[in-house]
């Protein structure tokens, strides 16, 4: 398994957890870390739902100790070159807050990380057909949301 390339994704989950880019970055190491002494174990196709999992509680953690809020960067402003996407960006960002928070959780995985469904099951404790049902349940509320 090449960890470099699962890095990305990692952070890019924690970063949507956490709200904050330093956190995330911070989180998404310790969660590196405790892979590599830890998961020498496992198989390659039990090291990304494991990644995902140590990274998950950590968020938890940290969430627990303080609650995040919800912030655009300016550095996120900058690189928003038209009105129009901004206005898109907004709008996505809006929709997404109106979803539960394992709604959110399971767009991101499956939709902007990519993971595959499997990894996703494992991560939730929750069956294939379970997690299809609920990735298109959040889909319907966030289409609905948006045509609002």
């Amino acid at each position: 398994m090449d960890l470099a390339e699962h890095y990305d994704k990692i952070y890019r989950y924690c970063y949507c957890k956490l709200k904050q880019r330093e956190l995330a970055e911070d989180i998404t190491q310790e969660t590196f870390l405790r892979f590599l002494n830890h998961g020498r174990d496992f198989h390659a196709v039990q090291a990304l739902p494991y990644l995902y999992t140590i990274a998950r509680n950590l968020c938890i953690d940290e969430y627990r100790k303080k609650k995040p809020v919800f912030t655009i960067e300016e550095e996120q402003l900058e690189d928003i070159g038209a009105e129009e996407r901004m206005f898109t960006s907004v709008t996505v960002r809006l929709a997404l807050s109106e979803l539960e928070e394992e709604e959110r959780e399971l767009l991101l995985l499956r939709y902007v990380n990519e993971a595959p469904v499997y990894v996703i099951c494992k991560v939730y404790g929750l069956s294939r057909f379970s997690v299809y049902r609920k990735l298109k349940s959040a889909l319907k509320k966030l289409e609905e949301r948006l045509k609002e």
